[in-house]
């Protein structure tokens, strides 16, 4: 039978979310989830995963992933830079009013989601600073707004009052450590409202050990959008809106990978945004090609993975389309167990939580 999205559902307590980063970069926690787990078959044997069962996961640090990864691989990860695109401002009442903004339109207008809608509506403003506004220019499909900047650039708007956007799980306002740690040591062009969160763990130090080793690097830029923590509301998976977003993949890392395959390497994605890049940018022959893209691909239990072999991730929200993915990719047997095996370990769960790496 098809899985549903109840499928997908685990039990997390609200102390597992990490609130914070760890206090070094690189020193987060490193779940082992090997192929040759065996998935329990009985209901008696699920009961008793994290005793009898225990030995079927390895419990690491990150740092141990060089050690993971054979000379001559390939580890492709995605540069994204996360904008401070949030705005918390004031309508004319004086009541508040927050606009995020996703992406730039046409003529120098930008596409955003907010909050009330009300405030949003085509030619109302809100301001966001002295003769600072943020006007809406036209509702568009699934609560996105056109809006332009009034006064002042978006590139102005954003040095001035901008925020970086943290996750919705994160309760509280950002701080001067989240301007470097929600944003990878490698981030370079500014395009997302969400961090590649399996990136955050690298460290200066882990790549270039990993370069010592012999372990290749490659790199894409995918924009992550707000999609990425829209729940799946539907039980049939297939039925939720998936939204668009944007990426390049480089003709140097499209190289690399042709090389890589000719010499039977395996490739190994850093974080499910480079999953979906790859997966998306793969010919019918098998080839990566490059280019500019706009992927809505939805990756669920039964696709065929045609470019990665191995993923670095972080453990995502239940009945989440990213837990769908890690699930396709390790079989969802594996990988709801895995999870288990993690809360009851007390790992640190999303953005700022801790890593697995699926074999």
């Amino acid at each position: 039978m098809p899985l549903r999205t109840s499928d997908f559902d685990y039990d997390l307590p609200a102390k597992l979310i990490a609130q914070e980063p760890v206090s070094e970069r690189g020193e987060s926690r490193l779940l082992v989830v090997s192929s040759e787990f065996r998935v329990p078959s009985s209901a008696s044997d699920a009961s008793e995963l994290g005793t009898r069962n225990s030995e079927l996961f390895q419990d690491l640090r990150f740092p141990d992933l060089v050690s993971l990864i054979p000379a001559g691989d390939l580890l492709v990860l995605n540069t994204t830079r996360v904008r401070h695109a949030r705005f918390l401002g004031r309508r004319p009442s004086g009541a508040p009013a927050e606009v995020l903004l996703i992406h730039p339109g046409q003529e120098g207008r930008w596409i955003a989601i907010g909050k009330p809608g009300s405030a949003l509506r085509p030619g109302k403003r809100v301001e966001i600073g002295p003769d600072a506004f943020i006007e809406t220019v036209a509702v568009l499909e699934e609560g996105y707004r056109e809006v332009r900047f009034v006064g002042l650039t978006a590139e102005e708007a954003m040095r001035q009052a901008g925020r970086l956007p943290l996750p919705p799980y994160i309760s509280r306002d950002p701080t001067e450590t989240d301007e470097s740690r929600y944003q990878t040591v490698y981030a370079e062009r500014e395009g997302s409202v969400a961090a590649p969160t399996a990136g955050l763990h690298f460290t200066p130090r882990i790549l270039a050990e990993l370069e010592r080793k012999g372990v290749q690097l490659a790199w894409l830029d995918l924009e992550v959008g707000p999609g990425t923590f829209k729940p799946v509301e539907v039980e049939d998976p297939a039925k939720h809106p998936m939204h668009p977003e944007r990426f390049e993949l480089p003709a140097e890392t499209a190289a690399r990978i042709a090389e890589l395959r000719a010499r039977g390497g395996k490739l190994w994605a850093v974080g499910t945004t480079v999953v979906r890049a790859l997966e998306s940018a793969v010919a019918a022959d098998g080839v990566v090609v490059p280019g500019r893209y706009q992927t809505s691909l939805l990756i669920t239990p039964g696709y065929t993975f045609r470019a990665v072999d191995r993923l670095v991730t972080n453990f995502h929200l239940p009945r989440s389309t990213l837990l769908m993915l890690v699930c396709a990719f390790g079989g969802h047997g594996r990988i709801m167990a895995a999870y288990r095996h993690a809360v009851a370990a007390k790992y640190r769960f999303y953005s700022y939580g801790d890593a697995m790496v699926v074999l």
